[in-house]
């Protein structure tokens, strides 16, 4: 699936948004984590001037959100340089972080070379909670002291939060936390069975609680109190518009929110990951490659990936998605597929939806 194909068959959407796992090392352990992140080393990594051919060639596609992920961005000794250099490029620069690393210096220093928001994350509303998914002892104060340091710093934030069927019930608490907090928004994850998370496959919230869990965003969403973003979460698009449609509503930016005039799974059309090898996905959840930024330059690996094209083309896909009405705004979660069937272009086990007919 990584060949790059010379006559791509549809149209190639625009990058709207890159996340670049800078570095795979962190200080935490999370239960959930994506790419079983930990101390390392991890051998490989790009390097700097790697790193700032990838912010050139995205400048070839227009400006685009850049978002320094890791592992855990404040171990990489340059990502002050890089994210510097993304933003004088021109591209939206902002970093998701653990919190824990986040003094008043550091967060000082991220606003200072440009960084527009970080995410910290909060898996629970208490500590005990939130360091059971994070693995370390403390994890939660440190999170929280790194808001604050934010805050002092006039550095925006937003918080993450990962749904399991252990803190689901726990999402209100949480929610409130962060209008409290004064965060930017709240953006609420569903749990993707790829790394670690591969080891709590048990805590995959089921089809009726992952509907009900929907509902209640979209009803934070109308209360207008703080903006929510719904990811790895694509039948959050199905719902609004099944809600819309019974109100007798027509969605628009401001009913919604600008940020919700989306579709559901972006992966490959509108969003790309780069890992700390230089390998481009879909998303960091969907482990397919479609090509290596060290062999091919990442703007002719986001028009010519076969699987990207795949992706793309979602009327092509399987079973209960290929026959749904709403598979153009929704799409299913590509990696939760790929990670639970073994086939990306299947059906998203924990959608409860049955198409029409």
């Amino acid at each position: 699936m990584n060949n790059l194909s010379s006559s791509p068959r549809i149209k190639i959407p625009p990058l709207r948004l890159l996340a670049w796992e800078t570095t795979r090392r962190c200080n935490l352990a999370c239960l959930h984590c994506r790419a079983a992140a930990g101390s390392g080393p991890y051998p490989g990594e790009l390097s700097t001037d790697e790193g700032i051919k990838l912010l050139d060639d995205l400048a070839t596609l227009g400006q685009v959100v850049v978002i320094l992920t890791g592992g855990e961005p404040l171990l990489r000794e340059d990502i002050f340089d890089l994210a510097a250099y993304g933003a004088r490029l021109g591209h939206r620069m902002v970093m998701a972080v653990n919190g824990t690393l986040v003094t008043p210096a550091i967060a000082t220093r991220l606003k200072n070379v440009g960084i527009q928001r970080v995410s910290i994350s909060l898996d629970g509303a208490t500590p005990s909670s939130h360091d059971r998914l994070r693995a370390v002892d403390g994890a939660y104060a440190g999170a929280l002291a790194g808001i604050a340091a934010c805050k002092e710093a006039g550095l925006p934030f937003q918080i993450n939060t990962t749904v399991t069927r252990a803190n689901r019930l726990e999402l209100p608490a949480i929610h409130e936390l962060a209008i409290k907090l004064e965060a930017a928004a709240h953006h609420v994850f569903v749990l993707v069975p790829t790394g670690r998370g591969e080891l709590i496959r048990e805590e995959l919230v089921t089809p009726e609680e992952y509907e009900a869990t929907l509902h209640w965003l979209l009803a934070r969403q109308r209360d207008g109190k703080l903006f929510i973003k719904p990811t790895c979460a694509p039948q959050y698009y199905r719902l609004m518009r099944q809600d819309a449609y019974a109100r007798g509503e027509k969605i628009t930016p401001a009913s919604h929110g600008m940020e919700a005039m989306t579709k559901g799974c972006l992966g490959g059309q509108g969003f790309a990951f780069v890992s700390y090898q230089g390998e481009v996905q879909p998303c960091g959840y969907l482990e397919l490659v479609a090509g290596n930024i060290r062999e091919t330059p990442f703007p002719a690996i986001w028009s010519g990936s076969e699987l990207f094209q795949q992706l793309r083309q979602v009327n092509d896909y399987h079973g209960k998605c290929h026959a749904c009405q709403y598979r153009k705004v929704c799409g299913g979660c590509r990696a939760r597929a790929y990670a639970m069937t073994g086939d990306v272009l299947g059906d998203d086990p924990i959608c409860p939806y049955e198409p029409v007919g």
